[in-house]
């Protein structure tokens, strides 16, 4: 089964954008330079923002014929082939492919309230196609709306991106529950909470380096912990110029950190 990574977290500014498309690009990087026989990973944006799919296609002017939302949209029997007509290649890399999101996709959730089986309009026929993928990475809106709840419904393995705050980490307990009520609710026995990444932790922080600690001693969240990635003005950096941080600055702090994560993930795939 090709893994699904869906990057959650019902709060924004957590680095979920950066992280799904640094996890995506680093996971095809790898496994070509390991010559595994499939280094093609798919991108997929459902948030209506579509930061991913801006940074790693250059813009975001997606539409009704060329987007997710044509996925959602489409019949069932013919959604399939649209999710094939609708990926694009990213500017990164020639193995990285993105299904962009479109601003209509915040219309999308209002157009599908009540119609069957929403929840599964982009799990099913994405998969149909997974297998041409050695992984599919999912970026999702900062909300635990309809459309995180489609993403999640395709994901394999949640990760959940949160920053060294206090809220933040009281309110990981909450976001561990909602992936498990949608997990048993909607009987997808697939879906696992794989991993807890820290972002933009700055060591001269002592709250940073207090909660981090919090989170190791965890009983639970401390097993869950899976990287953690150092506040870096190189990520900003990256962004504005539509690259990854791995091109832009190989050597930067996050550039290392997310290397280590890659690897990880990479390892369980069972890819390198």
């Amino acid at each position: 089964m090709t893994p699904v990574f869906v990057l959650t977290n019902h709060k924004g500014g957590v680095g979920k954008s950066t992280s799904a498309t640094t996890i995506a690009f680093g996971i095809a990087n790898v496994l070509r330079h390991a010559q595994a026989a499939n280094s093609r990973v798919l991108l997929v944006d459902t948030d209506s923002q579509a930061h991913a799919t801006l940074i790693t296609t250059g813009h975001k002017d997606y539409g009704v014929d060329d987007s997710l939302y044509s996925v959602l949209m489409a019949d069932r029997q013919n959604a399939p082939h649209i999710l094939t007509q609708c990926i694009v290649p990213s500017l990164w890399d020639t193995d990285l492919h993105v299904l962009p999101a479109s601003p209509l996709l915040e219309g999308a959730e209002r157009e599908l309230m009540g119609v069957a089986g929403a929840p599964y309009r982009l799990a099913d026929p994405l998969s149909k196609i997974a297998n041409l993928y050695a992984a599919v990475v999912i970026d999702t809106r900062p909300s635990f709306s309809l459309m995180t709840e489609i993403g999640l419904i395709a994901g394999t393995d949640a990760i959940v991106p949160v920053e060294p705050r206090y809220l933040e980490t009281v309110g990981l307990m909450s976001v561990i529950g909602k992936i498990n009520e949608i997990r048993e609710g909607w009987r997808h026995p697939n879906l696992r909470i794989s991993g807890i990444l820290v972002t933009k932790v700055d060591k001269r922080v002592r709250g940073h380096n207090d909660l981090l600690g919090d989170i190791k001693a965890h009983s639970v969240l401390g097993k869950l912990l899976c990287g953690v990635i150092p506040a870096n003005e190189a990520v900003s950096y990256a962004h504005r110029n539509h690259e990854s941080i791995f091109t832009y600055d190989p050597n930067a702090p996050a550039s290392k950190a997310y290397t280590q994560l890659v690897a990880t993930l990479v390892r369980r795939m069972g890819g390198a």
